[in-house]
């Protein structure tokens, strides 16, 4: 499993992100606009995180205009959302070490920071 990191080049909160983060020379960047997910890797980031909810992004302006609140969504939504649109996946995703790290919460930040660090 290559060390990983999904992201968009144009958000500049992954780029902030990013730049903070200590040996981010050893992650593959994959910009996910450029080159969309595929169904494998998707299918990777699901074993690793336990759903396809886990990575949907709930704060995209599509999930907003679609009206997606107000549907009862299942994981197979989820799963088509995300192959059909790279704005509906929380970002950044990092995959490290055999583990998965999604969004930029502030505590999911601070654990990747530390397990780069060590890497």
């Amino acid at each position: 499993m290559t060390n990983k990191i999904y992201y968009l080049a144009s958000c500049s909160t992954c780029r902030k992100i990013i730049k903070s983060l200590p040996n981010s020379d050893r992650l593959k960047f994959h910009d996910i606009r450029e080159n969309p997910i595929t169904e494998q890797e998707l299918e990777e980031l699901h074993s690793l995180s336990g759903s396809y909810e886990a990575l949907f992004s709930k704060k995209a302006q599509l999930y907003k205009s679609l009206d997606l609140k107000n549907k009862a969504l299942t994981e197979d939504d989820y799963k088509k959302y995300l192959l059909e649109h790279y704005t509906f996946l929380s970002r950044p995703v990092i995959l490290l070490n055999g583990e998965i790290f999604i969004g930029n919460t502030q505590p999911n930040i601070l654990k990747l920071t530390k397990a780069l660090a060590s890497v």
